[in-house]
């Protein structure tokens, strides 16, 4: 548990969007330690367990906050440059992003569990086991940290992996307007299904944009796909209308 505080505490001091990925990761895990040792402490938890699960409970919610993700992915950006963080894929947000989760945490705190507690053979499987599924899962968890919305001098860039092989560059001069999206709105969807306010940006000229394939296309030959407009869904829409005014975008 030492040693998971100091890397939780190593990366909450080194804003990036690695560091967003550990503390989220760690940051619930915390409570799930915090719970237990309460639990099973003798005699009934008391102050000291009761401020420990509020504490861990606190960081667990701001670490996954939109303001800590904002913070974070602007640590590692580049020059002038300001990053907005998108919300997470609607059909992995509810199950896939929680299995994988507790997945990882689970095999972490039994495999060293079982080894304390003698039982080798079990206890060396699964910690094996938490190694594969601690690399696979930061790796996967890890490309929700890297989806986000940038305003750079020269114009936007949407950058989402999960629906754009390539990241989106719209130059300055060929944004017509920016603004929030209709129910009805006509443009190009690159939300990947996130749930919240979608922002759109119309562009005065047509644009080529390069989709994501499903996974079972991943060998097939993926045509661009020429668009006038996108809209996409930030975890902050007001955020990011407010940079564009800054940015003299024209907002409506």
């Amino acid at each position: 548990l030492w040693l998971l505080w100091v890397v939780g505490l190593i990366a909450a001091l080194t804003p990036s969007s690695v560091s967003l990925t550990t503390l989220r990761i760690l940051m619930p895990a915390s409570v799930v330690a915090a719970a237990w040792a309460a639990l099973v402490v003798p005699d009934s938890a008391d102050f000291a367990e009761s401020a420990a699960l509020g504490v861990t409970s606190l960081c667990a919610v701001l670490s996954l906050s939109a303001g800590v993700g904002y913070t974070f992915i602007n640590g590692s950006s580049y020059g002038d440059e300001r990053r907005f963080p998108l919300r997470p894929p609607g059909p992995i947000v509810c199950g896939p992003v929680e299995l994988v989760w507790v997945a990882m945490v689970a095999s972490v705190f039994a495999g060293p569990m079982l080894l304390a507690a003698k039982q080798w053979i079990p206890g060396a499987v699964i910690s094996v086991l938490a190694v594969a599924l601690v690399i696979g899962g930061a790796r996967a968890l890890h490309q929700l940290s890297k989806r986000w919305i940038v305003f750079v001098p020269a114009g936007i860039v949407l950058v989402d992996r999960t629906t754009l092989l390539d990241a989106l560059l719209v130059q300055r001069h060929t944004v017509g307007s920016i603004g929030l999206a209709d129910e009805d709105s006509s443009a190009t969807d690159l939300s990947a299904g996130a749930l919240g306010i979608q922002v759109e940006v119309r562009l005065s000229t047509t644009d080529s944009i390069i989709p994501t394939p499903l996974r079972r296309d991943r060998r097939k030959i993926v045509e661009p796909v020429d668009v006038d407009a996108v809209r996409f869904t930030p975890s902050r829409p007001g955020w990011v209308l407010d940079a564009a005014r800054e940015r003299r975008f024209t907002v409506g």
